[in-house]
């Protein structure tokens, strides 16, 4: 049955390239749908062709009619159809499909492809800008991660007691967070310090031995679990501003809070800027008493918000009178 299957002729013009597709389309200058022109009026056109033939191949067969002809050989029709089908024109259109990766018992000879790399947490922590020093710039945080409080404590001290210039302390982190809160509220404040004075430095008419320098502390948060704080004399910020050099560093590190309800601090004092150390551990200390407030600092909380507002009630003598009671 050669004739029965044939397959009909505008198909197997689809499956050639056109000789020059570009010159046929400006010579006829019209646009065919190639779905249609397949498919529009196929079956009637080879019925009307074919039937004496196919009638005779039914009779042969045994068959009363085209209709059981066509039954008994619908799954080899149904296969040629399948075989000379072309997506978008006489079959839908199918999404390509992804190759399957290969198993690791493949025998193919190349690597199976990598897999995609994992996103990043974004509970994970940035690394520090440049400059600025982690807590793992000094002690091993892994390390010491597994030790209890008081040897951290201890390795904290010793890791900076060579250094005569260095403050070096430990808080706990409910001291920390209030002290942090207030910082971002009064992220800059002034503090005296007491100086004595003798003859030759007290002005005329001022009461000997009673005298006070102004320092500026500016804090800042450049890092998750880093604060810094910064001392400058009143004068130096003055006349400098934003360009003014430091005399104290201060650095907070905040990794073991959550862990070791342990805050650990560090600092530098610069020689020959005026401050000795022991004179920026009392600045440090002053700091602590106006922005960690107790019951009886509620005059020092007062001022901190004055000097962030600006208020003309911010005065150095009632300034002075607060510091003096931490003494």
């Amino acid at each position: 049955m050669a004739s029965s299957v044939r397959i009909p002729t505008i198909r197997h013009l689809l499956r050639q390239p056109l000789s020059n597709p570009r010159l046929c389309q400006r010579r006829w200058a019209q646009v065919q749908d190639v779905r249609f022109l397949a498919t529009h009026g196929t079956p009637e056109r080879v019925m009307a062709k074919y039937r004496e033939k196919l009638e005779s191949k039914a009779k042969e067969e045994g068959l009363n009619d085209v209709s059981e002809l066509k039954a008994a050989y619908k799954e080899k029709i149904d296969k040629l159809r399948k075989d000379v089908a072309v997506p978008g024109a006489t079959a839908p259109q199918t999404p390509p499909q992804s190759p399957p990766r290969p198993s690791q018992t493949s025998n193919s000879p190349f690597p199976p492809p990598p897999p995609p790399p994992t996103p990043k947490s974004s509970n994970s922590t940035p690394p520090p800008p440049p400059g600025i020093k982690t807590l793992n710039s000094f002690l091993d945080l892994e390390k010491i991660s597994t030790l209890p409080q008081k040897e951290i404590q201890t390795l904290w001290r010793l890791r900076h007691a060579s250094n005569p210039q260095s403050l070096h302390f430990y808080l706990p982190t409910s001291t920390f967070t209030t002290l942090v809160k207030a910082a971002k509220l009064h992220p800059s404040f002034i503090l005296p310090l007491p100086r004595s004075t003798t003859e030759e430095t007290t002005p005329e008419g001022a009461p000997q031995g009673q005298a006070a320098e102004l320092h500026y502390l500016q804090f800042a948060h450049p890092h998750p679990h880093t604060t810094t704080l910064l001392f400058t004399t009143l004068a130096e910020f003055k006349l400098r501003g934003e360009f003014a050099s430091s005399h104290t560093t201060i650095t907070f590190h905040s990794e073991l809070s959550q862990s070791h309800d342990l805050v650990l601090g560090q600092g530098t004092v610069v020689s020959g800027r005026g401050v000795s150390v022991d004179e920026a551990r009392w600045l440090v200390m002053c700091m602590q008493k106006f922005y960690v407030v107790e019951e009886e600092g509620k005059g020092r909380e007062e001022l901190l918000e004055m000097f962030t507002k600006a208020d003309s009630g911010f005065t150095v003598e009632r300034l002075l009178e607060e510091a003096e009671k931490i003494v």
